[in-house]
């Protein structure tokens, strides 16, 4: 996501760069530097023993490297702050002249809701793990209940964060699969200001719906039953740009190639992933689910692989404005097969294991029916399928940036502005020409 906001953002609104070019480098080696220091847990002796929710006491009691991971925390997220301050300006004061909110690509719309989010919460959780370092190695007891700490502050501020943050995956993957739809189709955005206000409404409700994480920890019912209500809640705004993608595929000129695969295959993951949180949302039935591989599985099509086939999606759709080349079809239709295949295989068997009880976070499931094993082996089967998938795919980029056809400038006949205004790929500060556009322009004039 960073990457395809670092490339299409300026080149979608008409900017020749971002607004704050060394804030965006500083941003960039913080994330890598979090990376690096994430990566040390394989090497030094005493790494951290606990999950990455970093839940409290265990993680303050134990011997493991709580500074390591704080300080990685830290790091991620001050990447993630100067990039939303970044790209939030970007969008904000650097759009071309004559282009209004209301002609902004969706995939603008889906990122500039994401990084409010983004800029908005991050810093509850850097202010979630400090106190867990304070408390381990300065002596506090913030979550300390024997010295009028709470534990479940911890995780109230954890999940605070960690709940938006599903949405600033998810809204910018919404807005990739809108270029696509909207281009493979000729069509125009269905209900484009409906859509727009879903987005809009997903950052308004996002604060309000991290409890049904807490549903099996202390608390009132009538929070219980308040936080379930917000959590349906918002299913309408996620309905809104679900019928709003369905509305710009009707009666489209619909081209299928492989951006268009992953695009279909994202309706169907999001269909299964949407429905299946419903019961989760639901305190009668969440007691029961949450805690059980069922939620790894609606977890996983909903977020896991909806937003890694946006990824795919995304380097297929603008490899040749990347690369000036395209994709080899052949490879690329193999691997999106496999994908699809493998991901369906390893987790509809956690669906049904799931209903049946299979905890979640256990490694040893002898004590439970032997047929889970069962289930656990074909999901294993299933992943290996996407592993082949992944490897075929990736590996089909680097082939096809050596040796694949040339590229035009515009070989999908999109109306947005990377595609119409700059060379292939595009040069040092993306236009040849200072880009203006006029109250008629949208990146969606497609006509019949």
């Amino acid at each position: 996501t960073g990457f395809a906001a670092n490339y299409l953002i300026p080149l979608m609104i008409g900017a020749k760069d971002v607004a704050f070019p060394r804030i965006n480098a500083l941003s960039v080696w913080l994330f890598w530097a979090g990376i690096v220091v994430a990566l040390l847990t394989f090497v030094v002796p005493d790494k951290p023993d606990f999950m990455w929710t970093g839940y409290p006491p265990y993680s303050i009691k134990s011997g493991g490297n709580l500074a390591l991971y704080v300080f990685t925390v830290h790091l991620i997220g001050f990447s993630s702050i100067l990039a939303s301050v970044n790209f939030l300006v970007t969008i904000i004061y650097m759009r071309a002249p004559g282009m209004g909110w209301m002609q902004l690509n969706m995939f603008i719309w889906g990122s500039f809701t994401a990084l409010i989010i983004q800029l908005v919460f991050v810093p509850v959780l850097a202010a979630a793990v400090t106190l867990l370092l304070f408390d381990r190695y300065l002596g506090t007891h913030f979550y300390d209940p024997t010295s009028g700490g709470d534990v479940l502050l911890y995780q109230n501020l954890f999940w605070f964060y960690s709940h938006p943050a599903v949405y600033v995956i998810f809204l910018p993957a919404m807005g990739i699969f809108y270029e696509i739809y909207a281009t493979m189709a000729k069509n125009r955005i269905f209900n484009y200001k409906a859509a727009v206000y879903g987005m809009i409404g997903i950052v308004v409700v996002s604060g309000e719906v991290w409890v049904h994480h807490l549903y099996y920890s202390g608390m009132p019912d009538w929070i219980r039953i308040g936080q379930m209500v917000t959590t349906l809640l918002i299913s309408v705004p996620v309905g809104l740009m679900t019928i709003s993608m369905f509305g710009t595929l009707y009666k489209g000129a619909i081209t299928f190639n492989i951006p268009m695969y992953y695009g279909v295959a994202a309706l169907y993951l999001l269909l299964i992933g949407g429905l299946t949180g419903i019961p989760l949302a639901m305190t009668v039935m969440a007691v029961h689910l949450g805690e059980t591989s069922f939620t790894h599985a609606h977890f996983h099509f909903i977020m896991g692989i909806f937003a890694t086939f946006s990824v795919f999606a995304a380097v297929d759709f603008w490899f040749p404005k990347i690369s000036g080349r395209m994709l080899h079809v052949g490879r690329a239709k193999i691997g999106f097969w496999l994908n699809f295949i493998g991901v369906n295989v390893t987790f509809w068997p956690l669906f049904i294991i799931g209903v049946d009880g299979m905890p979640r976070r256990y490694w040893d499931y002898s004590q439970f029916p032997a047929y889970f094993a069962s289930y656990h082996k074909v999901a294993t089967i299933g992943a290996f399928i996407v592993a082949a998938g992944m490897i075929i795919t990736v590996s089909n980029w680097l082939l096809s940036a050596i040796n694949g056809e040339k590229a035009s400038d515009n070989p999908w006949g999109s109306k947005s502005l990377e595609w119409t205004h700059t060379q292939t790929p595009p040069g040092p500060g993306n236009f040849p020409e200072d880009v203006v556009v006029d109250a008629n322009w949208t990146p969606y004039n497609y006509s019949r």
